[in-house]
């Protein structure tokens, strides 16, 4: 089994900054995606970002330029730097872990939640 841990949710003004952390624990995939939902209200969830277990990323085109996701594979750990927050980011994040090999089409893991909210 798997946990995924998330903290560094908020309030913060437009413009302003936060980071975002998913620390997994358990049987980790050894190949894997991980990285981060959003969900905003009356919305459906929705891809911000993910991150290989090689280091690849990708990104949602509505963050690019301001969100960074990285890894630290020793400690099982993602991190997403947002910087200009719009309150159009405002939304429940949520971390996923996904399998890789073989390839599972969604998310295997999730995280509890964390709210971000962008906010004057």
């Amino acid at each position: 089994q798997v946990q995924l841990v998330e903290s560094g949710g908020g309030l913060v003004q437009p413009g302003g900054s936060l980071r975002l952390s998913c620390a997994a624990s358990g049987s980790i995939f050894r190949f894997n995606a991980m990285g981060w939902y959003r969900q905003a209200p009356g919305k459906e969830r929705e891809l911000v970002a993910s991150i290989t277990s090689g280091a690849s990323t990708a990104y949602a085109d509505t963050v690019k330029g301001r969100f960074t996701l990285s890894r630290d594979n020793a400690k099982n750990t993602v991190y997403l730097q947002m910087n200009s927050l719009k309150p159009e980011d405002t939304a429940v994040y949520y971390c996923f872990l996904q399998r890789l090999l073989p390839y599972s089409t969604n998310p295997n893991y999730w995280g509890q939640g964390t709210q971000v909210t962008v906010s004057s």
